[in-house]
């Protein structure tokens, strides 16, 4: 005799997730592919459930990210204790600020690429600018001041960090070495002076002597 067909299963709800999990797992996707490789499509599939449910926790891709920093800076972020000198003082918030990016270089790309921040990152903003204030700027040279000590960080960071990659994706050696081994010492003296020791001299790690060059500047 024919045997009963199964019963059809109908798709129960989709398995419940908290925000804390949709942090955990888009954290996880970026650490391993980049900003570029998160979407909201591929998040869902990697916790189980689908897009639709997701934007019960976060609007779009732009909150989520949002969501990202302000998780990372909450966790790394730890304020210091400032010195009463205020160039001191815009040093120290700067240098913790490097450290924590330095350590996750995708949150530069994220807070470069768009107008998004963190707010819990702001206290050391407020820092920078008060010391610059107290140093002697008005709060607009302040604010522009802040703004030159930012994009030497997160350039300093970028540039370090690409150069880090090619370094380590390919052994061969880059072009710019093997323009600096073929420099015309005549045309180019000082150059050629330190052509052989450029790439270990420029990959030293001097963001806190610049970084007091630069403040002493915008203080003087």
């Amino acid at each position: 005799m024919p045997q009963p067909s199964a019963p059809r299963r109908t798709p129960g709800r989709p398995p419940r997730i908290s925000r804390e999990e949709i942090i955990r797992t888009a954290r996880r996707i970026v650490d391993e592919s980049g900003v570029g490789k998160l979407t909201m499509r591929r998040l869902a599939t990697e916790i189980g459930s689908t897009p639709m449910a997701l934007y019960h926790h976060v609007r779009d891709k732009e909150e989520l990210l949002v969501l990202l920093l302000d998780d990372y800076a909450t966790r790394t972020l730890h304020r210091p204790e400032l010195p009463a000198e205020p160039r001191e003082r815009v040093v120290v918030a700067a240098t913790a600020i490097h450290e924590a990016l330095a350590a996750c270089p995708w949150i530069v790309e994220v807070l470069t690429a768009d107008d998004l921040m963190s707010t819990s990152a702001l206290w050391f903003v407020e820092q920078i600018v008060d010391g610059l204030v107290e140093g002697g700027l008005s709060p607009e040279r302040a604010v522009h001041g802040y703004r030159a000590i930012w994009y030497y960080t997160a350039g300093e960071i970028v540039v370090r960090t690409t150069a880090t990659r090619r370094r380590t994706d390919d052994g061969r050696a880059t072009y710019r070495e093997q323009v600096f081994a073929g420099l015309d010492a005549e045309e180019l003296p000082r150059l050629a002076q330190v052509a052989d020791r450029w790439a270990p001299l420029t990959a030293e790690d001097t963001y806190q002597a610049g970084l007091r060059a630069l403040v002493h500047g915008l203080m003087a």
